[in-house]
């Protein structure tokens, strides 16, 4: 998708720059899509999701600025830490991810891609990130031009029967993805399965088979599993969601282990380090480290300076973001 830099507005506070691709940013349906992601994305608020301070997709490089999360991805937590998060961890996380979706659905956007690389843990809970950006995706292909009716753009592994099959999206969509999300978190699994047997065999069993849930929490099976309905009817709305994880969230006690919290905030310190103009950071879902670009500042125009530079989406992005003929 492009650069995402680590910066600062000219009032001080640490940011997000994503700066488009050059190949997508000379395409007119692209940049379209992204004009029109990203004025909806402004709209959403709440206190789940990074929100969008500023934008100017006019220009020569289109670029979006986020307030910026100073916390790993879920991704990295389950993946690198590998061990999942207990129970009572996943249904806050379900309750945090749920209001998320509620404010972005709210502003008229499906996010069309939850993934935990797009989900950032802090102290105070998760943040969702990236949303309007897979709707913006569905514009292009990889030779340019529109997406046929038979392609799909998601991140296999947790994509909707909807989306592999190249129907339209819908809000329970995303509900689907949260399914997958949250059994990620507390098993380090896939309902579904990797795409080591391919990637279309994965996505046939998206669309037709029923998700394994073995290792789940008993605790948690009536949660994912609703999620996971194959009829969008009958998955439940993020309110309903909300109101069934509400009870576990006890603001007087840490949502995530002792020794993740303190490892979080580690992470806060060193990201935030102002003293460190030259640090850079990871993309959670990056196999390599980040690097500097030896240009000097880059980002906003007049609005930020270089703090970092990571890849944003290119890490996954020949299986994730490449559209993908649905199976029939």
């Amino acid at each position: 998708m492009g650069r995402v830099y680590l910066a600062r507005s000219d009032r001080g506070r640490t940011v997000a720059v994503k700066l488009v691709k050059t190949e997508l940013s000379g395409q007119d349906d692209f940049r379209a899509r992204f004009r029109h992601e990203v004025q909806a994305a402004r709209r959403v608020g709440g206190e789940w999701t990074a929100p969008v301070l500023d934008a100017d997709t006019e220009a020569e490089t289109p670029w979006v600025a986020t307030g910026y999360i100073a916390g790993p991805s879920l991704r990295q937590v389950i993946t690198e830490g590998r061990t999942p998060l207990p129970e009572r961890s996943v249904r806050i996380l379900a309750g945090g991810l749920a209001g998320a979706l509620r404010s972005i659905h709210a502003a008229g956007i499906v996010h069309r891609d939850l993934k935990p690389s797009n989900i950032l843990l802090t102290i105070d809970g998760p943040k969702v990130i990236d949303f309007g950006i897979a709707r913006a995706l569905e514009a292009v292909t990889v030779g340019g031009g529109l997406t046929r009716t038979n392609q799909a753009v998601g991140s296999p592994g947790f994509m909707s029967p909807e989306q592999v099959r190249g129907r339209p999206v819908t809000p329970a969509t995303d509900v689907f993805c949260l399914g997958s999300v949250l059994m990620f978190a507390a098993t380090g699994r896939l309902p579904f399965g990797g795409s080591d047997s391919g990637v279309h065999a994965l996505m046939y069993r998206i669309a037709q088979e029923d998700p394994d849930l073995t290792g789940l929490p008993y605790g948690l099976h009536s949660l994912v599993a609703a999620c996971l309905a194959k009829d969008p009817a009958q998955r439940p709305t993020p309110d309903q969601l909300i109101a069934y994880t509400r009870s576990d969230d006890d603001a007087h006690e840490p949502w995530l282990p002792g020794a993740l919290i303190a490892e979080l905030g580690r992470h806060a310190v060193e990201l935030l380090d102002a003293e460190n103009p030259n640090g850079a950071y990871e993309d959670s879902g990056a196999s390599e480290g980040s690097h500097q670009d030896p240009s000097g500042s880059y980002g906003a125009p007049g609005r930020s300076w270089e703090n970092g530079e990571r890849s944003w989406g290119h890490h996954e992005a020949a299986q994730e973001q490449t559209p993908t003929p649905a199976p029939t």
